[in-house]
């Protein structure tokens, strides 16, 4: 097996930067007592107002007063572990937690899908920037000595058990994760570094350390297994971001909700699933929440649609409070087929896949606008057509040139003596209904060049009736 850790070192002011839009502002995470609120963390632009974690509210302020401020919200963290872990659970199904602020994941299965592992790391690192997340990844025959080496530094490889002991024996103690009493213990003995260690005589270890000792040094060498709860993706996504400050405006909520569909995009890649219908919560002072359902016809989890989408939605949107936080609901989450490609698409680069368009035009204009037409066994043409949820109608049996664009009620063709391209087709039928028609249908061009359906009713030498129009 070959183990990959994921060492989130700023989980905590990642997942406060994550929700506001200029990250790189002055922030500095408080906890502590209302009465004596406590620096917990820093982004690097607090650092350098000469700011440092363990001062108290009061002491910063003197300093600088040009920073932000937020609660170290340990539930928050929590999330966004979990988000990483279901992220994470799409390139391998062994995805561990058992580290706090860091994944493990078992990767010797993975390398064939994603190719070798410098490439594999690569894909790693893009996609948690792109999720706003920074990390060390380190790569080892077991789950703690992956743990080990990331702590010591990022991108630490070593996938041959052999040369494992050779390369942990020259880590300093400090860095090999020792219980505090066993390495302060060896400290004392003059001891530095693992190798140190590992050179002792193990009854004279047995004999002056708890057990938890000669453990974590049997596990780290892969000569005792590490016992792992491995993760598995819930039934149900839910995400909430808390803005900054009240928002009056749909377009000043557009940030977050990029934040929140990228999320549930990460989160339905990971356990191979796509989303049909989700819910976002506008969250208010004093009153209920703003529910905007979204619903698509398919299944979808591209992120910069399901965004899109909806955009559209928000957009026509009236907000009626200021907005102070924004949660994403989907429980509907079906498994996903992805599209099927010619190996050369052959689409013009501007133009959408018809599935995309279909959905943008559903969001714009509303779902009642955007239907699908579905053909019946009946030769009348006001009855031949019925809408249906798919807009893509299915192959007609073969018959004369069809509009596609059918007039809801036919209306008089000004000219007298249209250019005849095609006909006469006979359509008699709906006698047994009470609805019988007797018509004569012919292709026809007018003067300024459009191509029209038109019908004379049998026997009669009245006027041209236009009926639909060509593209």
């Amino acid at each position: 097996m070959l183990w990959a850790c994921i060492l989130l070192p700023q989980l905590a002011m990642d997942a406060a930067l994550r929700g506001r839009a200029d990250p790189e502002a002055p922030l500095a995470l408080l906890g502590g007592p209302a009465q004596r609120r406590v620096i917990q963390a820093l982004n690097p632009a607090a650092r350098q107002l000469g700011l440092r974690p363990g001062q108290s509210l009061t002491a910063a302020r003197a300093l600088s007063g040009d920073f932000a401020c937020a609660d170290y919200d340990a539930e928050e963290i929590q999330r966004c572990h979990d988000l990483l872990a279901a992220w994470a659970y799409g390139f391998s199904s062994q995805v561990s937690q058992h580290y706090p602020r860091a994944l493990l994941l078992e990767v010797r299965s993975s390398l064939g899908l994603f190719g070798p592992w410098p490439r594999f790391e690569a894909r790693l690192r893009a996609e948690l920037d792109a999720l706003g997340f920074r990390q060390r990844i380190g790569l080892a025959p077991n789950p703690v000595a992956a743990r080990v080496l990331v702590n010591a530094g990022d991108g630490l490889v070593v996938e041959d058990p052999g040369e494992l002991r050779e390369v942990l024996g020259r880590l300093p103690l400090e860095r090999c994760g020792l219980p505090k009493e066993a390495l302060s213990s060896l400290a004392r003995m003059g001891l530095r570094t693992l190798q140190q260690v590992l050179v002792l005589p193990r009854d004279g270890l047995a004999r002056r350390f708890p057990p938890t000792l000669l453990q974590h040094l049997d596990a780290l060498l892969g000569q005792r297994a590490l016992a792992l709860d491995f993760y598995r993706p819930p039934e149900v996504f839910e995400s909430r971001l808390e803005l900054n400050f009240d928002v009056e405006s749909t377009q000043a909520l557009l940030f977050p909700l990029r934040r929140l569909t990228g999320d549930l995009a990460a989160f339905l890649a990971g356990r191979d699933s796509g989303v049909q219908r989700f819910e976002l919560h506008l969250e208010h002072h004093g009153r209920g929440d703003t529910r905007m359902p979204v619903g698509l016809l398919s299944a979808e989890r591209d992120p910069a649609m399901l965004f899109e989408l909806t955009r559209g939605r928000l957009e026509h949107l009236q907000l009626p409070a200021p907005v102070y936080a924004v949660r994403l609901h989907a429980d509907e989450l079906p498994a996903f087929a992805p599209e099927h490609r010619q190996l050369f698409d052959e689409r013009p680069q501007q133009s959408l896949p018809w599935e995309q368009l279909r959905e943008r035009l559903r969001a714009r204009l509303g779902d009642d606008a955007v239907h699908g037409l579905g053909a019946l066994a009946e030769h009348r043409p006001e009855q031949a057509w019925q809408p249906r949820d798919n807009p893509r109608p299915p192959p007609l049996a073969p018959c004369g040139p069809r509009p596609g664009w059918l007039l809801a009620q036919p209306q008089v063709l000004r000219e007298a003596a249209p250019r005849i391209l095609a006909g006469p087709e006979r359509i008699e039928s709906g006698w047994w209904d009470g609805g019988d028609l007797r018509r004569d249908y012919y292709l026809v061009e007018t003067r300024a060049g459009q191509r029209a359906w038109a019908y004379r009713e049998v026997g009669n030498e009245g006027p041209w009736l236009l009926h639909g129009w060509f593209a």
